[in-house]
């Protein structure tokens, strides 16, 4: 009997997964078997480099789908009318027809598949739907560019083509009258103090003033005295959003531009466009300036409208979440703050722990809170009243903020979660020993851990006890394998959607709880029985891949299958804000395109694969 598949008939083998992809991307989708054979035995596949451009002159001319990656299409005059990712393809010759001079440049390393121009004509000739596709392509792209014109900033530009690039370097033998000098006379807000092109240390106009002048301190301070020593820096290859979530996260107004270990620029809050109130960075300023906790819940009240905002302006999950992630840090290092103005110092070093989604930097609108303090085995019974009070207000301030209440009590101004580093190693050690139901709830949370505040070494002690006894104890890694377990993927036979039957949510699935969270705890899982630090998903599965502790394919379905899971919830909590809804994570499946539909099938069942696995690897340990 004839094998009529889409993937059957192939004139390579290899070729059979080029198929699977195309047959499941616009519009070949709509390609009969036969002639999608047709079109996968033509294809080419490239590899393109970030930074690579694709115009007329490029070869041959004919279409290119975007493999993996992401590729801008630009016109004559640099604007941006597309920006492309997996599955969307693109016609430089055709662009040209409606523009002139359109290129394609690579923003992100990119695999691409390429099909003569003799092939994609023909099948545009005999395929009313699929040349339907690139006909409606320029309009798309045209309602595209203007979304894009929202957001002058480019978030995702590399740092080199708006840095300053000619920063301006101090010996740190000289004075303080002698580098403000210099810095009025270049009229710039820092200087650099380097030694061989290599970043020493820095000092701004805010330093002068807070460091030098306040104290009274003479123009002949050396200005190594009042510098910012080993100042943070970051790469001139990365992102204008990478240094968007590093200023966020630090609040910090200045950074040094490095290529490898050379100082190339510098980049400052004015560049990234302070004046714009809708600017992350602008906004964990304002909170960081507010004095109460009624003013910082005004100061984030605009965020989910921001959300929608940035969501819009082509950033995505991970991003997103990041940059959620540091807004809420920047949120409950200010109610610390104000605590302590009001407590007074802290009698022992201690650490603010995040946990969860909060830990992962996965937060999106609509998470309660997870949190926890560790402090130094110097602390006292007499110390633990200052440690509660300032968990009552930071907690009950979250809450004010929007960062609800945790309904199970997962919070600092719980005292069992408010304890010295060598009380929380032995409660670790007791929950790994006997994981009971409980201990494992705990666990499931505790062990996505970061320190939010403080002094970081206690958060890191507490971690290496917990990779220590996690780590090849069968017992407990089974345990956890069994509540993983229990949310299993809502997919029924022959791939049907098992959805809600009643109530609120009647005929719509959860996100979050069947498909994002199975997903994060089999990755903390093999992270844990890897004794693995990351706590991000992601970077929790590039560090099991490169310890061969999964395999390529099976760590890339699952980052696929989250990619692809908190890009839906982003979108339908977008959907909601702009309604003026309540943020939720219950999808209607039938609400969404076709092709969407089945790229959720699937990740559903990478899921559903990756727990069988689970169970064969770890359910042993029950015995």
């Amino acid at each position: 009997m004839m094998d009529d598949t889409p993937t059957a008939g192939f004139a390579a083998p290899e070729l059979a997964t080029v198929g699977d992809f195309l047959s499941q991307s616009l519009p070949f989708n709509v390609l009969p078997p036969e002639h999608l054979v047709t079109a996968v035995n033509a294809i080419n596949v490239h590899y393109h480099c970030r930074g690579d451009t694709i115009d007329d002159d490029s070869g041959t001319a004919g279409l290119r789908i975007v493999r993996s990656g992401a590729v801008d299409i630009r016109d004559a005059n640099n604007k941006l009318l597309d920006r492309l990712g997996e599955g969307e393809s693109f016609h430089i010759s055709g662009l040209n027809a409606q523009s002139s001079n359109v290129s394609a440049t690579v923003i992100e390393d990119s695999l691409i598949y390429f099909l003569p121009q003799t092939i994609y004509k023909n099948l545009r000739k005999r395929h009313r739907s699929f040349d339907r596709h690139f006909t409606r392509q320029r309009s798309r792209r045209l309602r595209r560019a203007a979304r894009f014109d929202l957001n002058p900033s480019n978030i995702l530009r590399e740092l080199r083509a708006i840095m300053s690039s000619q920063p301006l370097q101090v010996s740190a033998l000289d004075n303080v009258q002698q580098v403000a000098q210099a810095m009025a006379s270049r009229r710039v807000s820092s200087a650099l103090v380097s030694s061989d092109n290599t970043v020493t240390g820095i000092v701004t106009d805010r330093d002068l003033r807070a460091r030098v002048v306040a104290q009274g301190l003479p123009g002949t301070t050396p200005i190594a005295d009042v510098m910012t020593p080993n100042p943070l820096c970051i790469d001139a290859h990365q992102t204008l959003f990478e240094a968007t979530l590093l200023m966020t996260t630090y609040a910090i107004h200045h950074l040094p531009v490095l290529e490898g270990d050379a100082l190339v620029g510098v980049i400052s809050s004015s560049d990234l466009l302070l004046a714009k109130q809708d600017d992350p960075i602008y906004l964990v300023h304002a909170i960081s300036r507010q004095q109460t906790v009624p003013g910082i819940a005004q100061a984030i009240e605009a965020l989910p409208n921001l959300m929608v905002q940035w969501s819009g302006s082509g950033l995505k999950a991970p991003q997103l979440s990041q940059l959620l992630t540091a807004i809420s840090d920047a949120v409950t290092v200010r109610l610390i703050h104000l605590a302590e103005q009001k407590l007074g110092p802290a009698p022992v070093p201690w650490c603010w722990l995040g946990f969860g989604s909060q830990a992962r930097a996965e937060q999106l609108p609509g998470a309660d809170q997870d949190n926890g303090i560790v402090m130094s085995n110097q602390a006292l019974p007499e110390h633990m009243a200052w440690f509660k009070a300032l968990a009552q207000q930071v907690c009950d301030g979250l809450n004010a903020c929007g960062y609800v209440h945790c309904p199970g009590g997962v919070m600092a101004s719980n005292e069992l979660w408010r304890l010295p580093l060598a009380t929380w190693q032995e409660t670790v050690r007791q929950w790994t020993r006997e994981p009971t139901p409980d201990a494992v709830m705990r666990v499931s949370i505790f062990f996505d851990l970061r320190a939010v505040y403080g002094q970081e070494s206690l958060c890191m002690n507490l971690q290496d006890t917990m990779l220590e006894q996690a780590a090849q104890n069968t017992i407990f890694l089974a345990a956890l394998a069994a509540d993983v377990l229990r949310s299993t993927p809502p997919l029924g036979i022959f791939r049907r959607f098992v959805l809600e039957r009643s109530g609120e949510h009647r005929n719509s699935l959860d996100l979050k709880k069947r498909g994002i969270l199975p997903i994060t705890e089999i990755v903390r899982i093999h992270a844990l029985a890897n004794g693995i630090r990351a706590v991000n998903t992601q970077q929790r599965l590039q560090a099991l891949t490169k310890g061969k502790c999964l395999t390529l394919e099976d760590s890339r379905n699952l980052s696929d299958a989250l990619h692809l899971l908190q890009q839906l919830r982003i979108a339908h909590h977008c959907e909601q804000v702009l309604q003026g809804e309540t943020v939720d994570n219950f999808l209607d499946p039938s609400k969404l395109p076709s092709l969407s539909r089945e790229q959720l099938r699937d990740a559903f069942t990478v899921i559903e694969e990756s727990q069988n696995a689970l169970r064969q690897h770890y359910r042993a340990g029950l015995g």
